[in-house]
């Protein structure tokens, strides 16, 4: 995954993201999202234009499940997105959810497995209207991007920091003596709690 990152950019993740959001189960595109975060981090990739690929794949990966949902229906998703991983018992789940939560779905289900590359189908197939599907869609990519782009990119930056000025205060013995000590008493309290819990047994 990170050698595809590296070597194609931003474009290879608005490729993954797409591809999944409209509902091809057997692409990572979070998990490139996060992976490429983590490259930004450590300067091999442009976090503003990560981001900005990002969006837009998922922006656009939901908007054509709309149309696929749309133009072509329940029937036509079920003949053929099982090669894919759309299977039944997930789309009726997706449908459930919908029915229940309506535009809350489109903009929070990117968080979810499943949710995340059906909901743009669903919508199509419910008729949900085009504008606000749209709206909905570019407010939750908004969201999801935040969090496993810009959030993971933060995250990696911090705690890169965080280890060169460990490095650079205290010797690299000490922390590992210090890594050390604290897995010692890690086993030890396992230990101990398994002795406790044997004897009490008895």
């Amino acid at each position: 995954m990170s050698h595809i990152i590296t070597t194609y950019g931003p474009w290879a993740i608005f490729a993954l993201v797409l591809f999944e959001d409209f509902g091809l189960f057997i692409v990572p595109g979070e998990t490139a999202l996060i992976s490429a975060g983590l490259l930004a981090s450590h300067g091999k990739m442009s976090i503003e234009w990560l981001l900005i690929a990002a969006w837009a794949g998922a922006v656009l990966g939901d908007t054509i499940g709309y149309f696929i949902g749309r133009l072509g229906g329940r029937r036509l998703v079920l003949r053929y997105g099982s090669r894919f991983g759309a299977t039944h018992y997930r789309l009726l789940r997706v449908e459930r959810f919908f029915a229940r939560y309506g535009s809350f779905i489109v903009v929070f289900a990117r968080f979810f497995f499943g949710l995340r590359q059906l909901n743009g189908i669903v919508a199509g197939i419910g008729i949900m209207p085009s504008a606000l599907f749209v709206l909905y869609n570019a407010i939750g990519a908004a969201l999801w991007v935040a969090v496993w782009g810009f959030g993971v990119y933060l995250f990696g930056h911090q705690f890169t920091n965080l280890i060169q000025n460990l490095l650079g205060s205290m010797n690299l013995v000490l922390i590992l003596a210090l890594v050390g000590l604290a897995v010692l008493a890690v086993i030890a309290f396992f230990w101990w709690r398994r002795r406790h819990n044997a004897s009490q047994a008895e």
